[in-house]
């Protein structure tokens, strides 16, 4: 995604790369990472971020930079199995290395694994007796009906 004026794409690069991908100043995160091609998620392990990908079953690359990132990104990568780090100060050789881990190694597989179980835990939640939709009837009829 670019900004309208903020990158200079040649007419070259768009008609080379058109069959593909698209270049487009926005479009909705959790439609692109549902897309059945999306292998992984290169992310900031914003909250937001973090519950887009968890819902649709996709692994995370997490590169946090502060605020509640690096605890979004410690429960990812250790508590819940579905990331892997990048360090702040990572170089591009690295970053390929951890793209292929994910996306062909032993850990990215196992990564698919529970990001898989996240997807399913996430779909039961908001089923019609899932844990948020009773949880949110509950809100309602408390706080909205009385």
């Amino acid at each position: 995604m670019v900004k309208d004026d903020s990158v200079i794409v040649t007419h070259e690069f768009l008609s080379e790369t058109k069959d593909r991908g698209i270049v487009v100043s926005w479009c909705p995160q959790e439609h692109v990472l549902s897309h059945p091609s999306i292998g992984g998620f290169l992310t900031h392990c914003g909250w937001n971020s973090m519950i887009e990908s968890m819902c649709v079953g996709v692994p995370m690359l997490c590169w946090p930079f502060g605020g509640d990132q690096k605890t979004n990104c410690r429960f990812a990568c250790v508590e819940w199995g579905l990331g892997i780090e990048i360090d702040c100060n990572v170089k591009r050789d690295e970053v390929e290395k951890l793209v292929r881990e994910l996306m062909e190694g032993d850990k990215g597989k196992e990564m698919k694994k529970h990001a898989t179980k996240w997807q399913k835990m996430a779909k039961e939640a908001v089923g019609t007796n899932g844990s948020s939709t009773l949880n949110l009837d509950k809100v309602v009829k408390e706080v909205l009906l009385h």
